[in-house]
Order: C-alpha cells, then structure tokens, then sequence
C-alpha cells in the first residue's frame, strides 16, 4: 500500500440509487519534513455525531493539517510509519512540540512533561488502529507493546507514541473519534 491511497466515495444519484461519488487517490497527504518516508494520508472527516448523510458529499479533508477531529467529529488516515531514525529518538522537548505544531496539535506533546519517548502525546479521542502492514512498538508510560499486521489497538485518551523499530515501513489505518475526558481523569495528568 505505498505511493497514493486509492479513495472511493459512494453518494446517491438523482434517483436516490447509489453510485460512486469520487474514485481516485485520497488528496490530502501531509509528509513528515524530518523524514519524507512518513507520511498522514486523510481519506475523510466528519464534522458531528449523528453526520448527516447527504446525496453527494464535498471534499472533507482539504485545508490546514489537523490531527484531530473536529468537536463531534471523526477522522479516517493511514499513516505510514518509516523505520525511526536517530533524528526522531534525539529531538529535544522543544523540537517535539515543533513537531506537533506542525501536526496542527502543539498542545498534544507530553515529551518533557510526562512522556518519555519524544513523539509522546495525548489527544482526547478514542482512536481504533488497525496495523495493515509491518510492524510497530507502542510505547506507553510505563509499558511498551509489540504489534505486527493484523493487530488491532483501542487507544482511549492515553498517553502514548508509535515506534517503528524494524527496517520496513509500518502502515496503520487510524479511526479518530472526538471524546472527553473525565475529570477525575484530567486531574491525574502531569501539568506542563
């Protein structure tokens, strides 16, 4: 599954029958600067629960990179993975945050301030990643898990980074589902 993301949207004709709306590569694809092997393709957004479901849809991914889904909203990507380099295990808290920044989710950045990986971040979404190819380590605060293709994870507003280890690339569809934290929960976390 490398190069472009092969995308097809399904809608209604005129009749109300389904058709296909758009077959063709996704079109928003943000490249990692530090490393042109990783790469965020977005297939598409929705912008709140319950979505209405219209005839025909506009492009939903276009505009400023953002990690997250909007309030109510979900995000579908896969993420290629390059092998991590020694650029990545060496950044520096500060180009971390950059990093993120760039990711349109400074904020997300715990390295320095509870994370210990450099690519450490929390989002408040409930994120389904499904490992389509290679393989990848999960690192968490105090434990690291190893997932290979077919692994399916259930990431509920932890603290975590994704960690290619191997010497392939690792591909990961993510579902990203806009949450909230519970209080009591948010009371828990390291404060910057």
């Amino acid at each position: 599954m490398s190069g472009q993301i092969r995308r097809v949207v399904t809608g209604h004709n005129h009749k109300g029958e389904a058709t296909v709306a758009m077959d063709g590569p996704a079109p928003f694809v943000h490249v990692n600067p530090l490393n042109p092997d990783d790469t965020s393709t977005d297939i598409w957004r929705t912008s709140s629960t319950p979505t209405k479901i219209l005839a025909e849809f506009g492009e939903t991914t276009l505009g400023p990179r953002r990690q997250m889904p909007e309030s109510k909203g979900t995000v579908i990507r896969i993420n290629r993975f390059a092998p991590e380099t020694d650029q990545i295990r060496n950044m520096s808290a500060e180009e971390s945050r950059l990093a993120f920044r760039a990711l349109g989710n400074e904020p997300a950045s715990t390295f320095g301030r509870g994370g210990h990986h450099p690519l450490m971040h929390r989002t408040e979404t409930i994120d389904y990643a499904i490992i389509l190819s290679g393989e990848i380590t999960m690192v968490l605060d105090d434990q690291e898990v190893h997932l290979k293709s077919g692994d399916t994870v259930v990431q509920c507003g932890t603290n975590h980074a994704w960690s290619n280890r191997s010497d392939q690339v690792c591909e990961v569809l993510f579902v990203l589902i806009d949450g909230k934290f519970d209080s009591d929960l948010e009371n828990k976390f390291p404060k910057s």
